[in-house]
């Protein structure tokens, strides 16, 4: 029997999904100054408890120098580096977790994206210093035991998500981020056992799962989920940081370390495919996975009908992000059997329900968007735009 979005699905370690439907994590722009959460924040997460079966937050900066990655003026991006971040992450947890369905902490080091370090005078690291057409400020090597330093982080980012009471963790391995950096052939050019071949720029992002693991070995409940995302290839034209194949093979050992999803970050839409090539990607990536790892999609999901297709021909959940953000009830209207009445776009009107943080109203109602994906609609709320957080 195909696939369906009402589905319980049961992951590798033994937790029990609500339905087949993930809400994507997406920055709120609503952190406090050295990455706390905000009454914004929680608002923001507490309306979205039932938005999908597994609901997976933004990004959270594992090292103070992890971030914040975010555009100055506007609120911060959240962190998860220190013990005082408990409060925050516990409160968010609980928001999340309030109708019962899965609350998951998304752990990350922005790396050269660290516009934040900049702007405070701080310097910006990156697996190599390489000066980048897109960046204003130089970035610095990072030095082996900062390497080990941060590998380390990841893992105590994972014991304050357990101590918070969140269900699970997702290494964000996509976006260019820190993991991604050092999986590029572009933004990693070492020449230590961290960069180089294929498998040495391997190396970094299977030190980070093997630790993670660690942790949650050693200190999580049974059933504590784990995750890794992924961007599946990284091409600027004719330059290749690495291709679907080369991600493939990362993938390959990734899943070595029993996680229960991976997650493909899919710009173009949950049923995109690499150039010449007939098979979506993610049909190329379940090849490769064994029956216990369930494989996650996102892309260009606003209703009913594109969520039910992606689980029925693409994979076994499908994340919803600007989805999410239009309508915070998403899949309770699918459960409830009300999914044509799913608000597909913004408008004046539906401001209010829809419940986004300031700073996201404020990005969205911009022109550009904040180089964010537009929200359908969008154009008519930008004669709304006060412009506080602009510079």
């Amino acid at each position: 029997m195909p696939n369906q979005l009402t589905d319980h699905v049961t992951l590798r370690h033994g937790t029990t999904l609500n339905n087949r439907l993930v809400m994507a994590p997406m920055q709120t722009h609503s952190g406090l100054k050295g990455g706390f959460a905000s009454e914004d924040t929680i608002q923001y997460y507490s309306a979205r408890s039932q938005a999908a079966g597994m609901l997976i937050t933004e990004f959270h900066y594992v090292s103070e120098n992890g971030g914040p990655a975010y555009v100055p003026g506007y609120p911060e991006q959240l962190g998860v580096y220190s013990d005082a971040h408990l409060e925050g992450l516990r409160k968010t947890a609980q928001a999340l977790k309030k109708d019962g369905n899965k609350a998951i902490l998304q752990i990350h080091h922005a790396g050269r994206a660290a516009v934040g370090r900049h702007v405070n005078g701080l310097d910006v690291v990156a697996p190599s210093a390489i000066e980048f057409a897109f960046l204003d400020y130089p970035v610095r090597e990072l030095t082996l035991a900062e390497i080990d330093d941060i590998i380390l982080d990841f893992g105590k980012a994972t014991k304050r998500a357990i101590d918070a009471g969140f269900d699970g963790v997702e290494i964000h391995g996509a976006n260019h981020y820190l993991i991604q950096q050092f999986f590029s052939k572009l933004s990693n050019l070492r020449t230590d056992k961290w960069g180089g071949s294929l498998d040495k720029r391997m190396a970094f992002p299977l030190a980070v799962v093997k630790e993670v693991k660690t942790i949650i070995d050693e200190y999580a409940p049974k059933g504590f989920i784990v995750g890794y995302r992924i961007s599946p290839e990284e091409l600027h034209g004719e330059e290749v940081g690495y291709d679907y194949k080369d991600a493939i093979s990362l993938i390959s050992e990734v899943i070595k370390y029993e996680l229960d999803y991976i997650h493909l970050s899919l710009w173009a839409g949950y049923n995109s495919k690499p150039k010449n090539n007939e098979k979506s990607y993610s049909q190329l990536f379940k090849q490769i996975l064994d029956d216990e790892t369930k494989l996650l999609i996102v892309g260009e999901v606003f209703g009913e009908e594109s969520a039910a297709d992606a689980v029925e021909n693409y994979a076994d959940l499908i994340a919803v992000a600007r989805g999410t953000l239009l309508d915070p009830n998403f899949t309770k209207k699918i459960i409830e059997g009300k999914g044509e009445s799913i608000i597909h776009k913004i408008s004046p009107q539906t401001i209010e329900y829809s419940q986004l943080t300031p700073g996201l109203f404020e990005a969205f109602s911009r022109e550009d968007s904040l180089g964010l994906p537009p929200l359908p609609g969008g154009e008519t709320i930008q004669n709304l735009h006060t412009g506080k957080y602009d510079i």
